[in-house]
């Protein structure tokens, strides 16, 4: 498993142009101005005091004149504008990034500031940046301001093929084949894509975050104009994102890095922490499984043979066994990446208490969900969210997403965002070669490729192998099950051998209408994917990517058969060379090259696993800690292979201390073990309820970049006060809690998945007060401490179901069940005592009464219990 190298700091050199100063207001007001770089040009026009903005690529004019300027609420500057002054300058960037076509970046971008003045005086700057891959503009005012819309428009031929997005927030429409003018009056997400004549222009915007709104743009049908609309009727706002042009070849278009050359720089100085990778998912192939902990543990296996980086718990985890899966997944090698509805982390307390919990377990990456918004608002929760993780050193994948604006340059733990109709939505194989000339140009696409056995297979195996490089992603989330890759060894080999980020990115062949071939290059060898769409063909692939001298081809192709495994072959083939497969309806190839070296047979690298290795801890089991006590703890470390610069310790959790020295060894041999002993005290600060004492092992080996990391965990319980009197139990501290949809919600219905959403407790008609409202399967436990008598609840299914849903309720006393319901339906609360004399510790449980956990909101209403005083 390869570590990125650190990641050097953004170095930017400005140079202002001959005769760029300012000029004075009182000279002659040209009407055209003009900033070009490389034959792109962008000329901004000021006619009776209307600006207007066109681009021309090598004399041609690919965008016409179209307005720009905006709206506040104090004045409109898009009209009646007087020039007042210029500067120009070349804007040259040199900066690495931890994901996407290259690492390393340099962009040379001319720019034109053009100061002008509108009506009472009002200032507007119009900031007009050329680079060879395209044109961008962007307004600044003097000051923040009431913006209420803006002029902005691209304008093409009306016959000008077009490629375009039907606008949702989450950007996962089915694109369309149309004209600029042909599609018909809407709204159309970005990026959208034009060829007019030699030339695409492929329309977008840059630096977009939390100081401003979103945006999309409006077209009126038969009209070749398409103006850009705000999220948000109103934002307050000193500066727009870039209103991006990316124009040229389609090879210009598609390795362009325009989008993130304009976006504000680095806010991480330190990126070792940072790890793109493959990714095993078992969301989409096993759709229960993110909640069965042995099947997780399955996917960790898999990780592991395979040497892929981390294994991504998608909805449906529980914290009562994800610390133990991160464990059993780290001392293999793998990382673990979680879930999380956006409004689970909306709040910076939540941001504050959740993201550092899961930081505590080891956790390596959050994936954010349902967003769904391009406002202000939801941007400034990017802004907020990405802060916080970057702080905790956990990486970021998004989805449900708004597109990439650059934000990956400027906070580089992202490693992937969605917004695309991805596997998860099964599409057709015809919508896959857009997306290369499109939505996969502005940044890291979370597709989820390669599926062999789930989804609709109307793409051959090849086309599916060669998705994973066709399409970037630095977090490549596979969407199949470890028993359809392993049924398909040839195309496993590949996938383990495929890297998530590149040096070097070459469009090859292709035509948004049918197919894209892509190569990658990663060090010294070469990848490529080549996708299809519709009948068999011949694909052909220029090899003038390779280098000089001969390489290693091998091929990756189709067998005949249905969803037979792909079969390789190994040619020598030098730069001039062209390489033809034969593909299948919907197919597609993928290859790899290496240098032709005298006996060299393969490609491939040998894949990298950690040593087997044990570490035994004691106390084992749940072990009673009251605040201020002490207890000894011992492990044992030993592995199959020897290991290097190994560590060994507690650590303690906040509030707890531990006395003795870390055990550290220089080199320890195969099979040799290694312990230690300490003494651990839990401090008045302590944390209540069941607190996780890791015993950590972590150490160096031959043939595994960076440490590895073995734990082992203590589990403690810290005794909260013991309940008095009789509280309702929606009171009381939960020492655990599951719950099948959503938080488990104190006095309120469990309604929808978010925290705090829930609806009065209603049993048929019968509102109530208190009570707690959960979702089949649930779990809540609550510490007795052996002075409560009795417990009385009402028990019954919340009036808030659309559909009749059971469930079964049962009541535990330290693992022993008191009462049991029978599975209940819709009707009247029935009601339930239980004498609770003794009991530690009191469980409340909810199962789905066998006919799945479809609208089975369970209520535990007037839950309350009898205590001593």
């Amino acid at each position: 498993m390869l570590s990125l190298p650190r990641f050097a700091a953004c170095v930017t050199t400005v140079a202002l142009a001959a005769g760029g100063l300012a000029a004075p207001a009182t000279a002659a007001p040209p009407g055209t101005w003009t900033v070009s770089q490389r034959g792109m040009s962008a000329q901004v026009s000021l006619v009776d005091g209307t600006p207007r903005l066109a681009v021309t690529h090598g004399g041609r004019t690919v965008l016409a004149a179209a307005p720009v300027g905006l709206r506040t609420t104090g004045a409109d500057l898009s009209t009646g504008l007087a020039y007042v002054g210029q500067q120009r300058r070349t804007v040259v960037e040199r900066y690495d990034m931890t994901t996407g076509k290259r690492h390393h970046r340099e962009s040379r971008l001319a720019e034109l500031r053009l100061s002008l003045r509108g009506a009472g005086g009002a200032r507007l700057d119009l900031v007009v940046r050329a680079a060879a891959d395209g044109v961008a503009y962007r307004y600044e005012l003097p000051a923040a301001a009431t913006i209420t819309g803006e002029a902005s428009a691209f304008s093409l031929p009306a016959a000008a093929p077009a490629w375009l997005l039907p606008y949702n927030a989450w950007y996962e429409q089915n694109r369309v084949a149309t004209t600029a003018g042909g599609a018909g009056t809407g709204e159309f997400g970005y990026p959208s894509l034009f060829q007019v004549g030699d030339d695409f222009a492929l329309l977008t915007e840059s630096d977009a975050d939390g100081r401003y709104s979103g945006s999309r743009l409006s077209h009126a049908a038969g009209s070749g104009e398409y103006r850009v609309t705000l999220a948000d009727a109103a934002v307050t706002a000193r500066r727009t994102p870039w209103r991006t042009a990316i124009v040229g070849d389609l090879a210009t278009v598609t390795e362009s890095t325009l989008v993130d050359d304009l976006a504000t720089p680095s806010k991480v100085r330190d990126t070792s922490w940072i790890q793109p990778g493959k990714v095993a998912w078992s969301w989409l192939s096993d759709h229960p499984s993110p909640a069965n902990f042995e099947r997780q543990k399955q996917f960790v296996d898999f990780a592991a043979r395979n040497n892929w980086y981390a294994v991504l718990v998608d909805e449906g985890w529980s914290a009562e066994w994800v610390p133990e899966l991160v464990r059993y997944a780290r001392a293999r090698g793998v990382e673990i990446i979680l879930w999380f509805h956006w409004s689970d982390l909306d709040t910076a307390e939540e941001r504050d208490t959740v993201l550092p919990l899961v930081r505590s377990w080891g956790v390596r990456g959050v994936k954010l969900d349902f967003m769904e918004s391009d406002t202000q608002a939801r941007y400034q929760w990017y802004d907020a969210v990405l802060a916080r993780t970057a702080e905790l050193h956990l990486m970021v994948n998004f989805h449900g997403s708004t597109i990439p604006h650059g934000l990956a340059r400027t906070w580089p733990h992202i490693m992937s965002m969605e917004a695309v109709r991805g596997a998860e939505n099964y599409p057709l194989p015809a919508g896959n070669p857009i997306q290369a000339f499109t939505r996969n140009v502005v940044g890291s696409m979370d597709y989820t490729p390669v599926s062999i056995d789930t989804g609709i297979q109307r793409a051959s195996v090849a086309h599916e192998v060669a998705l994973p490089v066709v399409f970037e992603s630095g977090w490549t989330h596979f969407a199949d099950s470890p028993e359809a890759y392993e049924s398909h060894p040839e195309a496993l080999r590949y996938l383990d051998q495929l890297p998530t980020t590149w040096d070097e990115t070459r469009f090859v062949a292709g035509h948004p209408s049918g197919g894209a071939v892509l190569a990658r290059r990663s060090g010294d060898r070469w990848f490529l994917g080549a996708i299809s769409a519709g009948p068999a063909r011949t694909m052909t692939a220029p090899l003038s990517f390779l280098g000089a001298g001969r390489w290693l081809v091998e091929v990756v192709r189709d067998a005949p058969g249905p969803r037979a495994d792909v079969v390789r072959s190994a040619l020598v083939r030098t730069a001039r060379d062209t390489l033809s497969v034969d593909v299948p309806v919907n197919g597609g190839f993928a290859a790899i090259a290496c240098r032709a070296l005298p006996g060299r047979t393969t490609c491939d690298r040998e894949l990298q696993h950690v040593p087997t290795s044990t570490l035994g801890v004691t106390p084992m089991g749940e072990t009673d800690t009251p605040k201020g006590s002490s207890f000894e703890v011992t492990a044992t470390f030993r592995t199959d292979r020897a290991v290097r610069d190994l560590r060994l310790a507690p650590r303690a959790p906040a509030g707890w201390s531990v006395t003795g020295a870390a055990v550290t060894r220089r080199t320890v041999p195969a099979g040799v073990a290694v312990s230690g002993r300490w003494t651990v005290q839990v401090g008045a600060g302590s944390a209540d309820g069941y607190v996780d004492l890791p015993i950590v092992a972590t150490f160096g080996t031959a043939g595994w970049s960076g440490r590895v990391h073995v734990e082992q965990a203590v589990t403690a319980f810290v005794p909260p006060p013991a309940p008095t009197g009789e509280p309702y139990v929606s009171d009381l501290p939960f020492v655990a809690e599951t719950n099948g949809w959503g938080p488990v919600e104190r006095d309120r219905s469990v309604n929808e998945s978010g925290g705090g959403d829930g609806n009065p407790l209603t049993i048929a008609g019968v509102v109530y007060e208190k009570g707690l409202g959960t979702h089949a399967p649930a779990n809540v436990t609550v510490y007795l401490g052996g002075r409560c008598t009795s417990f009385t609840a009402g028990l019954g299914l919340d009036d808030e179901i659309t559909q009749p849903g059971s469930v079964a309720f049962r009541i535990s006393g330290d693992g022993k069940v008191l009462f049991d319901s029978g599975v209940l339906r819709p009707g009247p609360a029935v009601p339930a005592t239980v004498d609770v004399s003794g009991v530690r510790m009191l469980t409340l449980s909810v199962t789905d009464g066998g006919d799945n956990k479809n609208f089975d909101h369970a209520d535990w209403v007037d839950a309350r219990l009898s205590c001593q005083s």
